[in-house]
């Protein structure tokens, strides 16, 4: 699967990439905890707090996940749920007037071209992946 020339670093690239942004936005979640989780009670999640956490948590390790090449298909897969639903949930550009409307819309479109990605490493996550622990279930 990465036999082409210069395939397996671009792979790990890309998961680093990847994975270091989520890890980092997940990480975020826990630094901005209380305007976080104004913004999501302000969307009407259940427990903002909490959902904050958890998201955090989730973003964190679905993104040390495909870094590390451990439990990625579970990794990517929680990723790509997540986004989707972040997506729909949180950046409802359809709600929003005026400049609001463009700024959900980009954050929207963002989770929807990430859970993409994430999909693809879902694809690829049975394959021995290079520069990785390939730990699976």
């Amino acid at each position: 699967m990465f036999e082409a020339a210069g395939a397996d670093v671009a792979f790990l690239f890309a998961r680093v990439l990847f994975g270091g942004i989520l890890a980092f936005m997940g990480l975020n979640h826990f630094l901005n905890l209380e305007s976080m989780a104004g913004y999501a009670e302000f969307k009407g999640l259940p427990a903002p707090t909490l959902s904050v956490l958890a998201s955090g948590g989730l973003l964190i390790f679905g993104g040390l996940s495909l870094i590390s090449g451990v439990l990625p298909a579970i990794g990517a897969g929680a990723l790509a749920l997540f986004l989707l639903v972040s997506a729909v949930k949180m950046h409802d550009f359809w709600n929003a007037e005026g400049e609001d409307a463009q700024n959900e819309m980009t954050s929207f479109l963002k989770n929807v071209y990430g859970a993409g990605a994430a999909l693809a490493f879902l694809a690829v996550s049975n394959a021995t992946w290079p520069y990785a622990l390939n730990i699976g279930l």
